[in-house]
């Protein structure tokens, strides 16, 4: 056991040095140190960095708040041309992004047209206007902008979909630095198409702002499909990727769209459901819509999942503590949890199946709330195993309560 501690340390403390070594690299881009000798600093001392470590160090520096956030912006530029073709890729044997329709899935699809637009057409009609800026040469720029004013649908979705589930997790760096990023290749674009329609000639401007687009929309697809997707698949759960994906619809999609829809494998229902009529049970009956009622009007949440690990049930009341959907029925409930916390969740599991425990517990801050989340095992009258429990409370009013009250409000 001490060696495995002792080994957990060491682990530990070269991922503390390798940090070290990385912020030492940022404060070095910030002290305007050569970019190729930074370059050659890296690729001595880290050589491969993963993700996590990434997303790890551009947290630390956005929560320091110790250089300011134009000069961070430029540096995270220069950081992407350090780390391209550094990042290491995790293995893994079970990719629902590869299936067509997953968001990801689309995202790439829509890359590789933005970069068919980029190289068979932007380029090739951009050099044809660096010896020739006659009428015609500008109008097929011109076409092309056209159709690169569609990207702003793909980082709408990044953006106002995607985003937004990253930071429930605690991950602001794309909020704050590519949105950024995505916003000047917007005004970019736009202002590539102002020139080109008033055109007077103005050849090296017109030219520099037309390869500004090209490279840094280049630069956003390798940061997204190297760095921001392998951290979305990282965090995020199956029902949270299947809400982008049905929510996707309303922004819209950029020179392309899904391939088909999106279907992750689901356990069927039974089809002989009961839909109406009266349950009897030991204590008394209740009719369908009495026992959903009851069930929605507690002053807690729950959520219940069979011994194969489905999700059967969760209570509908007006303010669930944490979010639920329809989509989650018939779904494991690995699942529906982010891959990262997913070991919590089979741990506690196994426990139960195996009767090492009846019941645990936990108490979180969560936004304004004090929660408190228990898990019963669910067995038999002979002691079998048939599912678990999910019960969760706000309990900051209760803790609040002080003396007594004995009277009608």
């Amino acid at each position: 056991m001490s060696e495995i501690i002792n080994n957990r340390e060491q682990l530990m403390t070269k991922k503390t040095d390798r940090l070290t070594i990385l912020k030492g690299i940022f404060h070095d881009l910030h002290n305007g140190r050569n970019l190729e000798e930074v370059k050659a600093h890296f690729d001595a001392l880290i050589g491969k960095i993963t993700v996590d470590e990434i997303t790890q160090l551009q947290h630390q520096f956005s929560e320091e708040g110790s250089i300011p956030i134009e000069e961070l912006q430029r540096i995270y530029q220069e950081h992407s041309a350090i780390f391209q073709g550094s990042i290491e890729r995790e293995d893994n044997l079970q990719k629902p992004e590869d299936l067509p329709g997953h968001p990801v899935h689309t995202f790439k699809l829509e890359n590789r047209e933005i970069e068919k637009l980029l190289q068979l057409q932007v380029q090739v009609h951009v050099d044809e206007f660096v010896i020739d800026d006659s009428s015609e040469n500008i109008y097929k720029i011109l076409q092309d902008i056209n159709l690169l004013l569609d990207i702003d649908k793909h980082y709408s979705r990044k953006e106002n979909l995607l985003f937004p589930y990253l930071e429930k997790y605690g991950i602001f760096g794309p909020t704050t630095n590519m949105w950024r990023i995505d916003d000047f290749i917007r005004d970019a674009i736009k202002e590539a198409k102002q020139k080109l329609i008033s055109y007077q000639g103005e050849k090296q401007e017109v030219l520099g702002v037309l390869n500004f687009v090209i490279q840094e929309v280049s630069g956003m697809i390798y940061k997204e499909e190297n760095i921001l997707f392998p951290m979305a698949l990282k965090n995020l759960s199956e029902d949270e990727w299947i809400k982008i994906a049905h929510e996707s619809d309303e922004i819209g999609f950029c020179l392309t769209g899904p391939a088909e829809e999106w279907k992750p494998e689901r356990k069927a229902l039974a089809e002989n459901a009961i839909t109406e009529g009266y349950i009897k049970m030991e204590t008394g009956f209740l009719s369908l819509k009495q026992l959903e009622l009851l069930l929605n009007h507690l002053p807690v949440d729950i959520t219940f999942i069979d011994h194969e690990d489905v999700v059967r049930y969760f209570s509908h009341g007006k303010e669930r503590i944490f979010a639920r959907t329809k989509a989650v029925i018939g779904r494991t409930v690995q699942n529906c949890h982010p891959p990262r916390s997913v070991h919590v969740v089979e741990e506690l599991l196994a426990d139960f199946k195996a009767g090492k425990k009846d019941s645990e517990d936990f108490w979180i801050k969560f936004r304004d709330k004090y929660v408190y989340i228990r898990y019963f095992a669910v067995r038999d009258e002979k002691g079998r195993y048939i599912g678990t429990l999910e019960f969760t409370q706000n309990i900051g009013p209760i803790k609040a309560i002080e003396d007594e009250k004995r009277i009608l409000s």
